[in-house]
C-alpha cells in the first residue's frame, strides 16, 4: 500500500465551505486560524443554519465565503451595525461580527461603542495584526510602540500619535453585567478556541454583548519569518495586550 493510500484526509469543520479551499489569506496569516476556531465552535454547538455572519473591508473581507453559513458584507468599519440590525430584526440568529482592528477600532470605533453600550445580544471577533494589513502595512490604531510601519518608517511615536488602542478593556468599562470580554491568541489555539466559544455561548444565553479580540500575525507586512512573527506575537504583543478573560458575567476576573 502506497503512503498516499495510507493517508488520511484532513478532518475539516462541517460549516467550512469546502469550494473556498485553500484560503485567500496570506501564508503565515492568523486569519485562518481564526476561522477555523470559529467554525469548530459553530459545530460544537449545533448553530450552523442560525449563523449570519458579517464582515467588512479589509483583510477580513477575504473570509466572505470562508463558512457555509449566511454571510453579509458591509462597508469598511460597518459590520456592527449590520449585525446588530440582523440580530433586532430577528432575535434567533446568532449574529457574528467578524472584522480587523482598522475596520473595529479606526473608522467602526463608534460602532463599536454604541452597541457596546447598549449591550447588544452579538458577538464581535476583532483580528488584531497591529497594522493595516490589506492596504499594504500602514500605522493602525493597534501599531505597537517604536513599530515600523509604511507610515511610521522610523516607528510609532505615542508623543504624537498616542499608545496602542486597548479595545477590550474599552468595551468592558462601557458594557453592562451580561457582557463577555476577553483577548486572545493565535500563538495558543486551545485558549483562542475556548474563548470564541464562549462568546458565542454569551449570545446564545440572552446574557449581553460577547467581544473577543484575537492577536496575530502579518508576516507579508511585518516582513518577518516563522520564527520572528511567532517571537512578535507571544513577545511584543501579548506584553502590551494582556491576553485573557476580562469580563465574564457573574465572575470576577
Amino acid at each position: 500500500m502506497s503512503v498516499e493510500e495510507k493517508s488520511l484526509p484532513p478532518k475539516l469543520p462541517k460549516s467550512y465551505n469546502l469550494e473556498s479551499k485553500p484560503h485567500k489569506f496570506c501564508p503565515g496569516c492568523g486569519h485562518g486560524s481564526v476561522l477555523r476556531a470559529i467554525a469548530e465552535s459553530i459545530d460544537e454547538l449545533g448553530i450552523q443554519d442560525r449563523v449570519v455572519y458579517g464582515c467588512d473591508i479589509g483583510c477580513s473581507l477575504l473570509s466572505w465565503d470562508f463558512l457555509s453559513v449566511d454571510t453579509v458584507q458591509a462597508h469598511h468599519g460597518r459590520t456592527t451595525p449590520v449585525i446588530t440590525g440582523a440580530k433586532r430584526a430577528n432575535p434567533n440568529i446568532v449574529g457574528i461580527a467578524y472584522m480587523g482592528d482598522g475596520g473595529g477600532y479606526a473608522i467602526g470605533s463608534q460602532h463599536l461603542v454604541n452597541a457596546a453600550n447598549r449591550n447588544e445580544k452579538i458577538t464581535l471577533f476583532l483580528v488584531n495584526n497591529s497594522n493595516y494589513g490589506m492596504t499594504g502595512g500602514q500605522m493602525a490604531p493597534t501599531t505597537l510602540p517604536g513599530q515600523k510601519t509604511e507610515t511610521s518608517p522610523y516607528g510609532r511615536d505615542v508623543e504624537d500619535t498616542g499608545k496602542p488602542f486597548l479595545g477590550p478593556e474599552m468595551v468592558a468599562a462601557v458594557t453592562g453585567d451580561g457582557a463577555y470580554v476577553a483577548r486572545a491568541s493565535t500563538s495558543n489555539y486551545i485558549q483562542m478556541k475556548k474563548f470564541i466559544k464562549r462568546a458565542l455561548e454569551n449570545q446564545l444565553e440572552g446574557k449581553g454583548f460577547s467581544f473577543v479580540e484575537i492577536l496575530a500575525g502579518c508576516p507579508t507586512n511585518w516582513r518577518t519569518d516563522a520564527k520572528d512573527t511567532w517571537a512578535r506575537i507571544e513577545n511584543d504583543m501579548a506584553n502590551f495586550f494582556k491576553v485573557g478573560e476580562i469580563k465574564v458575567p457573574g465572575k470576577e476576573v
